[in-house]
């Protein structure tokens, strides 16, 4: 396959559920397009019912469109060369709950035809990444749900897929571990890997996601660039440094006053609560000499941080917000105008 050629491309697609007397009953995709790049990270967005599960399942060749195109990876997604280059994390993590996380890595290395020597180094790797290396002898029936979770990203990325499809991947994880995967994702997209995320938790797909598509009744309503979608471009944002005297702030303002003709709204820029409580949890576990729960790696196992062509050798860190720390000081401030711009 090219590497120009889309990892996902979806034509005119249709799918209808039919009744016993094979009548139409629903139709759950009525006539979507789009197409997903390779390193991208899409966002597949929408209510429940909106037929975001259902294509889920035609891109894993579990349904057949009704009508329409669909491809993966350059083929059918009914074509096995295509399903073993795909990583998948269910919405709910379905692991033999009498294996241990070790054994369940075990069988699923044991399905992509892996060598022993191959499965033993990826699960090493892998349990290293997710933290859970001190549970690898567990039975997963035992574990929480975000313990569970964990597990089931390592499974979903045992065969170092070129896609990766994830929904809900960071249902039931605790802030850090939100984190974590929102970082593993990136850091995977800047390593050539392509990854379909479906999410309800739409903070955590402004983060990380390079474009979206948001459905509703089967129906796409929306897609574009997060950027492009989200900009508003009848509203103004100024930022200005922290250290300027009271005095020029003033005169700025009145200036603003002057041209919009009243009182422009001032306030000051505020972190997220995650940059918060993570900023938090770092100044704790750095204090604490006996850290408690998982402590993932930061960095990609070994075996996924193979070189894709056009790529750096090593990648750049994930870019976080300047001044979250929470001993820093606010370094801006905001004038907000509600006045559209100047069309002259």
């Amino acid at each position: 396959m090219e590497t120009n050629t889309p990892i996902i491309e979806a034509n005119h697609v249709v799918k209808i559920f039919k009744d016993f007397w094979r009548r139409p009953k629903v139709r759950a995709v009525h006539d979507i397009s789009f197409t997903v790049a390779p390193g991208e990270v899409f966002g597949l967005l929408g209510p429940n019912g909106s037929g975001k599960s259902t294509t889920i399942k035609m891109l894993l060749g579990l349904l057949h469109p009704t009508a329409g195109r669909l491809r993966v990876l350059g083929r059918s997604p009914r074509d096995v060369r295509a399903k073993a280059r795909i990583g998948y994390l269910p919405e709910e993590s379905y692991l033999y709950p009498y294996l241990t996380s070790e054994e369940t890595l075990q069988f699923f290395g044991r399905l992509f035809d892996l060598s022993a020597r191959e499965r033993k180094i990826r699960i090493e790797q892998l349990l290293e990444m997710i933290g859970l290396q001190h549970a690898r002898h567990r039975i997963v029936g035992e574990f929480s749900k975000g313990m569970a979770r964990r597990i089931g990203l390592a499974q979903a990325m045992i065969n170092d897929p070129d896609l990766i499809i994830l929904d809900e991947p960071t249902s039931g994880l605790d802030p850090l571990g939100c984190r974590q995967v929102k970082d593993l994702i990136r850091t995977l997209a800047r390593r050539g890997k392509t990854i379909l995320l479906s999410s309800h938790l739409l903070a955590d797909v402004e983060d990380v996601c390079d474009r979206i598509a948001i459905l509703y009744n089967g129906k796409l309503r929306a897609i574009g660039a997060i950027e492009e979608l989200l900009e508003q471009r009848d509203r103004f944002r100024v930022n200005l440094p922290g250290d300027l005297p009271p005095g020029k702030i003033n005169l700025v303002l009145e200036e603003v006053r002057r041209i919009l003709g009243h009182e422009p709204d001032v306030d000051h820029p505020r972190m997220d609560l995650e940059s918060f409580f993570l900023a938090i949890i770092e100044q704790a576990r750095a204090e604490a000499h006996d850290p408690s729960g998982t402590s993932p790696r930061s960095e990609l196992a070994e075996y996924l941080q193979k070189e894709e062509p056009g790529q750096p050798s090593t990648p750049p860190a994930i870019p976080r917000d300047e001044g979250n720390d929470i001993n820093s000081k606010l370094a801006s401030l905001t004038v907000k105008s509600n006045e559209p711009a100047d069309k002259s």
